[in-house]
Formats: C-alpha cells, structure tokens, sequence
C-alpha cells in the first residue's frame, strides 16, 4: 500500500466517517464501516482512481447501505424507542449550519423515515452535494434514477422537517434555562421552558429507565422527569456541549454520565427533547474525540 494512498484516506478520514454516521445514526457502527473500507481501499490501484474522494465516499456508502440492512432488523427488536447514539462535535460542524441540521438528532429521526437508498441519495447530494454521476456509482442506479430518487426523498424530508430554523444562541438559550430547572428540580421552571405541546423520546434500550412510548405535553413530562429524578440517590448535575453539531445537555449522576439531551426549540421554548440513556451508545461520549471537520 503506497504511502500516498494512506494520506489520501486519512486526508478523507472525517468526511467518510461522518458519510457513514449520517446513513446509520451510529458511531461504533461508522467506525466498523470505516475499518471495512479501509480493507477494500488498500486493493485498489489508486493510481488509476481519477477522483480518489469520491471513490472512496462510494465505498462507504455501499458499506453503510450493506450494515443499514443488518441494523434495521436490531432496530426492530429494540426495546422502546430508538435514537442515533450521540456524537461529540467541535465549533466548526456547528458553524457549518447545514452539516450541522443534517447531523441534528431531529434531522436524523427524519432520515430513519426514508428507505436506505433515498437516504443515501439524499445525504450525499444535500449534505456532501455529490454529484449525480458519482452518487449513482455509489448506489447502483442510473443518474437519472438518481435525479427522481433526490426529488422523492427531498420532499418526504421537507414535509417531515423542523419547521423553523432556530439559531445556536437561542437553543443554548433554551437549553440553558432548562438545565436550571432540572438541576433545582423546579416543576415550574421546567413548565416555563417547555412548549405546552412538547414531545420527549427517550431511549433506554431495555437496560436503563426510560419511557418506552413518547410522552406529549409539558404537565405530564414534569411529572416524568420530577418522578424519575425524585427517586434518584444522588446529584443530578447537566453541561452544555456540542453534540451532533448543536448545542445539547451531558446529564451527571454524581458525576457520572447519566444521558445526552437533545432538544429542538421553537419560539425560545423546547418542544421536542431527545433523552439517549442507553448505556452502550453513552461508552464513546467520555473517550471519543469531536469529531471535526479538518
């Protein structure tokens, strides 16, 4: 393996990475397909590769699609709700504000609606805008194929999207008022940041605490969280950090990683919050570096 095809990949490395994240709303997963194209790239002569950054994103797509299908069917023996496992990012993926709404767990949720040919078409294009010559080589399909595949799938996105396009200031805003509310425990405080139609999804995967349908309206979400956190021996602590490229909540128990929350905002008030509690898709929070987009 030449020295020059490994600089290329690692040269690539973020972009391929985040390709396969966007197409499975899993990290460890991502990183599998990574290692997958890896093997796959080190046979290929390079020098005969005209475009080397779009051959390797073909190959992490078809990788992506081959474990999308695997995944689909652990998704459907999933105990309760399922979210994307969190992903730690730095400044500059927020600062990219449409990488930054595409990595965003209310954007991912929306991917999930989409088989996974329209989703790969549609990350692609939207999010990497790939052309369609390259995205059919990715695909299998023809770029007329594709051109009708990008329609449908934008449209289906477009209905089911946030409605509003809220700034990084006024979720922090938002989501600053709400570790407040949670950190004294104050039901009031909670019913003044949360919309009156506000919606949570938690996910627990079966192993911790968690509502195993989603819960609408503010009331009964504070009497979810004032129940869950009364019962709780310890001390609840919350951070902002950036996760998926938006401003989000690390949730302590005494220190130790509880959850990552994530909300969507409209109006300064939270009306939609993301609870991932799964122990397995928390493991790579604490060691994992943000993912960057140099």
């Amino acid at each position: 393996m030449s020295e020059h095809a490994t600089e290329t990949f690692l040269a690539h490395r973020n972009l391929l990475f985040t390709v396969a994240y966007e197409l499975l709303g899993s990290a460890a997963d991502a990183e599998d397909v990574l290692q997958e194209t890896w093997l796959r790239w080190v046979k290929v002569d390079v020098g005969r590769v005209r475009d080397q950054r779009a051959y390797l994103v073909r190959i992490t797509t078809r990788q992506s699609l081959n474990r999308l299908r695997t995944m689909r069917r652990r998704k459907e023996a999933y105990v309760g709700p399922w979210l994307p496992e969190p992903l730690l990012t730095a400044p500059d993926v927020a600062e990219d504000v449409e990488l930054a709404e595409s990595l965003s767990m209310a954007m991912m949720l929306v991917l999930e609606t989409l088989t996974p040919t329209e989703r790969a078409v549609f990350v692609l294009r939207e999010a990497f805008d790939l052309g369609y010559d390259d995205i059919a080589a990715a695909v299998g399909k023809t770029p007329a194929a594709v051109r009708q595949i990008a329609h449908r799938a934008r449209q289906h996105v477009d209905a089911r999207r946030p409605r509003q396009v809220v700034s990084a200031g006024e979720t922090r805003a938002a989501l600053e008022s709400l570790q407040r509310a949670l950190e004294t425990g104050d039901p009031q405080a909670l019913l003044d940041v949360l919309a009156p139609d506000v919606v949570l999804v938690s996910d627990g995967g079966g192993v911790k605490h968690a509502a195993l349908r989603p819960i609408i309206g503010a009331e009964k979400l504070v009497r979810f969280f004032v129940g869950a956190y009364g019962k709780t021996e310890g001390t609840i602590t919350a951070a902002l950090s950036l996760v998926n490229g938006n401003p989000a909540l690390v949730v302590r128990l005494n220190g130790e990683i509880d959850g990552i929350m994530a909300a969507r905002v409209e109006n300064a008030r939270v009306i939609g919050i993301y609870y991932v509690r799964n122990p397995a898709k928390l493991s790579r929070v604490e060691s994992q570096t943000p993912l960057t987009l140099r």
